[in-house]
Formats: structure tokens, sequence, C-alpha cells
């Protein structure tokens, strides 16, 4: 199976299923000598972790990370950076009754067509248990980031059709990560909570968007054709489970616009060159640009609900399914770590795409 590797410089590759022993990450192109915050790497599983709260799947897992090579004496070593998080409180017994049944809006029937085999428990390699690896990458990525005086900071900004008019500058993340779904509007984010507790009791799911602000990225981030900046970003936000929109800047909402009202005009801020709107959400031919990063992402509902379904099994017999197992009622809540990591890994590799090989950053 390919495409397990994501990056050109700063290289991660994941490993590991939902319902296997572990999930891992192997980080190649991490820069030497710099200090491990290991603080911010346990904060940002924590984040993460299922079982936070009613609006989360019950699954308790610690998220204990062990680092087995890369980092000596508190330091990274410059050499590949491996860590695992073993898996403790999976329930296989859950998923006897999917074995050979495809899931509406899961990925068995594609799987099993393109491997002619699957791991059915939890979803295998398919399962967003997969993030854990991207959100210890992300880390390593924000900490390189953090010398650079770079952050990347992201909140819930929709649920449903509940959806935030905050813009980017004006979003209080201290006041997302103090809400029980990470949503900063204090106006919604009560109903946000209410429309998610109907769902659950339903046995449905909602969907959401999140939105990402990149503050301190300097011009000249990101190459011109192939691999413009926002490209990267919006591959590595399509490549997390249940994403199925991005946009950066105005995105779908300028193209309703007119070019005279969604040109980004230059002036002189001091000796700076900056843009008197920011339209453009940071990035201009692909590249960075100087203005504040800020995109959307948009996430479906989660696929595994409780109400009883019509599918068909292997034998490609009708057949009638009700899921069981744990799983959220509405996704965005924990995936807002795993959209910050994915653009973190982005940032960080064209930093070190626009360096030479050999730089001294710690």
């Amino acid at each position: 199976m390919a495409g397990n590797t994501f990056g050109e410089i700063f290289k991660i590759t994941s490993f590991g299923e939902s319902h296997g022993p572990a999930i891992g990450v192997v980080i190649d192109g991490c820069l030497p000598n710099m200090p491990v915050d290991f603080e911010l790497l346990k904060a940002d599983l924590q984040r993460r972790k299922p079982g936070q709260s009613i609006y989360t799947t019950s699954r308790n897992e610690s998220e204990e990370y062990e680092i087995l090579s890369g980092v000596f004496e508190g330091k990274t070593l410059g050499t590949p950076i491996a860590i695992i998080v073993r898996n403790t409180n999976h329930k296989s017994e859950d998923y006897a009754h999917l074995a050979d049944v495809y899931r509406p809006s899961h990925a068995d029937y594609t799987y099993q067509t393109k491997y002619g085999i699957r791991d059915f428990r939890g979803g295998g390699r398919q399962s967003a248990r997969e993030t854990v690896a991207r959100v210890i990458a992300g880390s390593f990525a924000k900490m390189i980031l953090k010398a650079l005086g770079v952050t990347i900071q992201a909140s819930v900004s929709a649920v449903g059709e509940l959806e935030s008019k905050l813009k980017p500058d004006e979003i209080d993340f201290k006041a997302a990560e103090q809400s029980l779904i990470r949503c900063a509007d204090p106006i919604l984010e009560p109903q946000m909570l209410s429309i998610i507790e109907v769902a659950a009791a339903d046995g449905d799911s909602l969907g959401g968007k999140i939105i990402c602000v990149c503050k301190g990225v300097k011009v000249g981030w990101g190459e011109p054709v192939f691999d413009k900046l926002h490209a990267d970003l919006g591959k590595a936000m399509l490549s997390i489970n249940a994403v199925k929109g991005f946009e950066i800047g105005e995105g779908f909402n300028g193209a309703k616009s007119k070019g005279s009202l969604q040109n980004d005009a230059f002036h002189l801020v001091q000796t700076e060159v900056k843009t008197i709107t920011n339209n453009s959400g940071g990035v201009q031919g692909g590249i960075s640009n100087g203005e504040l990063i800020y995109f959307n992402v948009a996430f479906k509902p989660v696929a595994s609900v409780k109400n009883v379904q019509q599918t068909l099994n292997e034998k490609l017999e009708n057949v009638s399914l009700q899921i069981k197992g744990r799983h959220d009622p509405c996704v965005v809540p924990r995936a807002v770590p795993i959209v910050e990591a994915m653009a973190a890994l982005v940032l960080v590799d064209h930093y070190l795409r626009n360096l030479p090989n050999q730089i001294q950053l710690f």
C-alpha cells in the first residue's frame, strides 16, 4: 500500500491500525539539537484523545507515547524519530458483525475491492485513530515553527447549519480551548452543544467546519506551480478522515464577488509591504505574502450512526445494519489539533525547502 508518507524534507510515515497493538510515526528531516517540548506533545495528544467529554466517543485511551529513537537527553539528534502510542482500550468484539458487511460511506467496499483484504475492527488503517501519528509529528513541527515566531491555532467555526461569523483576527483561541467543543463564539457555542446532544440522542451525527489561522509566516514560503503553499495545505487537510472541503481566504464567498472588491491592495507600513485587505488568505501565486494565513476545513457528518441502515454484504446481498461501538456524534471538536498538526507539517516542510541543506536553528 502506497501513500503512508507525507512531506518532502520534513517527512513523516505513519503506521498501525485502530485495533492493532499501537499507532506510530517515523519523522525524518527534523532539525538536530532542538529541545523537545514534551508538554506540548502531551497537550496536543490530550486535545485529540477520545473520551474527553460527553460530546466525543467514549473510547478511553490514555495516549501515553513512547519515543523509540531520535531524541537524546531531551534534544533531537537529527536522526529519524520513531514514536508509538499503544492501543489499550479497543473493543474488537463490537465490530465482529461487520466482518463481511460494507458500512455506508465508509472505506470498507473500496478498500476490500482494491486490496482483497481489510481489517474490519474499527476501520483498521482507515480509522481516524491513525491521526494520533499526525498529531505527534505536528507537535515536532510546531516546535520548529515556534523558534521562527510562527503560531498555528484552530477552532470550531460551524456545527451543522450553525456557523460563526467571527473574522480570523477576532477569534479568541484561548476561549476556544476552554469550550467543550472548541468553539470561540460565545453566542453559538451553547446552541452547537444542544444540537450535538440531540443528534447523539437520535443515534445520528453532525458535520462541521474548522478555521485555522497561521501567524508569523514570512514572505516567500511555497512554490508557484504544482507546489503552491495553499495547494499543499489543501492536500494536507483533504487527507484527514471525513474532510470534504477546503477553502483558503475568502474561498467560495470570494467566487461570488468582483475582482475590484476581492483584490488585496498593497501599501507601506513604515518600511514593510502589507495588504489593506486579506481576501487571499495570506497566499498569492502559491507563495506566502506575510499576512495571516487562514483557511476553513469542512468535515462531513460521522458515517458511523446507530440508526438502522440498508447496505450490502460481501456476497452482494441486501442486509440491514446497525453499527455498534463508540463513535463521535460530531468529529470537529477532536479534529482541531489534527488540522493544526497538518498545517504545521506543510509550513515546516516549505520553510526547509527555502534553506540550504545544512542549517543550524537551535
